[in-house]
């Protein structure tokens, strides 16, 4: 069931976004050659708290034969898609690219995002694929107008990144956002236009386009968690969680792009 948000509802909802935003904007900062996933995870999770915030992720289970989520951040690095469980071993290096995802709850609403981060200079091959992964998050926001479709969504980023070559993660998807993390309905990163549920003002969606510069399929760790790309090729992750009105979408989570 999608529950249209209430102008109040979005108020609380802007607060939420903002933390969660501001959580990515201090890893925009943070991140370079030589500090830990562990480390980015305690300043996330620090900045949430003092905020009057709950960490989202942190002992998150979808299913109870599932191990609870052990981080504040999903920490994804090269291969890793989505999922990556931070550690203060795991050391970023020169050259390589990390995706992160956070939510925060702040007075009862959630906020969601994910961006994916260079770690100081990286390839050529590495930068391409990061701005067309978030090029194709803008687009798909463009086309989250009252009156449009899933459909539009989805086929917004993939009619834009499958003919530059790139592969969509198609196993996980963007969802409805509110007093839960993940609401009705999913959203796709691919699809025809003009498809699927009509998009109405007042609905509050997350969408994450996760797009690999290899083939379209991806594996899980062992640890239950982490989703790699099956062939070893890189992944990029980035999500902003959105308001839709009766004009231009709303962005609740506006961090400040990685490039």
């Amino acid at each position: 069931m999608i529950k249209l948000k209430t102008p109040e509802e979005l108020k609380l909802m802007r607060i939420a976004g903002r933390v969660t935003a501001e959580v990515l904007d201090i890893m925009r900062d943070a991140v370079r050659p030589g500090i830990s996933t562990g480390e980015l995870d305690r300043l996330a999770e620090e900045h949430i708290r003092r905020n009057n915030g709950i960490p989202a992720f942190k002992n998150y289970r979808p299913m109870s034969s599932m191990t609870p989520f052990p981080g504040t951040i999903c920490a994804s690095v090269n291969e890793e898609v989505v999922h990556g469980i931070p550690s203060f071993g795991r050391i970023l290096q020169e050259g390589d690219i990390i995706s992160v995802d956070v939510g925060a709850y702040v007075n009862g609403y959630c906020g969601d995002a994910a961006c994916t981060y260079p770690v100081g200079e990286i390839s050529s091959e590495r930068k391409k694929l990061l701005e067309v992964t978030e090029t194709s998050l803008n687009l798909a926001i463009s086309s989250a107008l009252a009156g449009n479709t899933l459909g539009d969504i989805g086929n917004a980023v993939e009619s834009y990144v499958k003919p530059l070559g790139f592969g969509i993660v198609r196993d996980y998807t963007g969802h409805g956002i509110g007093k839960k993390m993940h609401e009705a309905p999913q959203i796709p990163n691919y699809g025809k236009a003009g498809q699927g549920m009509t998009l109405k003002a007042g609905m509050t969606i997350a969408i994450e386009p996760m797009i690999m510069s290899g083939r379209e399929k991806v594996k899980t760790a062992s640890n239950g968690w982490t989703v790699l790309t099956l062939d070893g090729s890189d992944a990029a992750h980035f999500e902003r969680s959105i308001a839709i009105l009766d004009g231009e979408p709303e962005i609740l989570t506006k961090w400040q792009s990685s490039m």
